[in-house]
């Protein structure tokens, strides 16, 4: 009898192992097609934390930049944008070499500079500024152009209030005013 009770358990537990993974679709990211939506990516995985003291924005060797990890994801990343069905406009990107390499490496098009979408964590004084000019680019897109920003932690959280872990995706919903609203996300964490 009790054989008998363990044995559809069994059958269910090897039909989960042995199920497909979800489509990507199925992830969160198909609703970026929708027009007036709006994804946001922190750079992917670059170990530490802020940037060393000899930091310059136009020297990569000065920066925190991708581990293997961290390009892996972004490739990652772009594979299932582009496996949900999503045609990107534009790739805008903090001018960081982070954030560029994970821009370029989404391989979802041309990538753009954004200097709105640069870091303000050495200088939390611009944080107001500097968000309201991102409001009003975003208020600027037109309502069926798919976009996709790369930016930094503090942006993200200024921008929407909420934290993302490195690679995190946040599908947004800008709203009149600037008003904006997170309606999906995903973080796609390779395990290398």
């Amino acid at each position: 009898m009790l054989l008998t009770r363990l044995l559809p358990a069994a059958a269910l537990l090897a039909a989960l192992v042995s199920a497909p993974p979800p489509a990507a679709a199925d992830t969160g990211l198909a609703r970026l097609y929708e027009p007036g939506t709006v994804a946001v990516m922190r750079h992917a995985s670059a170990p530490g934390f802020g940037d060393p003291a000899s930091f310059a924005l136009d020297d990569c060797a000065t920066q925190r930049n991708l581990d293997a990890r961290g390009r892996a994801q972004a490739r990652e990343t772009g594979a299932a944008i582009r496996a949900a069905g999503a045609t990107v406009d534009r790739v805008l990107t903090s001018q960081w070499c982070r954030c560029r390499d994970t821009a370029r490496l989404l391989g979802l098009g041309p990538v753009e500079d954004l200097p709105a979408l640069n870091s303000f964590f050495r200088d939390r004084s611009r944080a107001d500024a500097q968000t309201a000019e991102l409001r009003k680019f975003l208020l600027g897109l037109r309502p069926d152009e798919t976009v996709v920003l790369v930016t930094h932690y503090v942006n993200i959280q200024a921008l929407t209030g909420r934290g993302v872990a490195s690679g995190e995706v946040l599908l947004l919903e800008i709203g009149r005013g600037g008003a904006v609203s997170v309606v999906g996300g995903v973080l796609i964490d390779p395990q290398r």
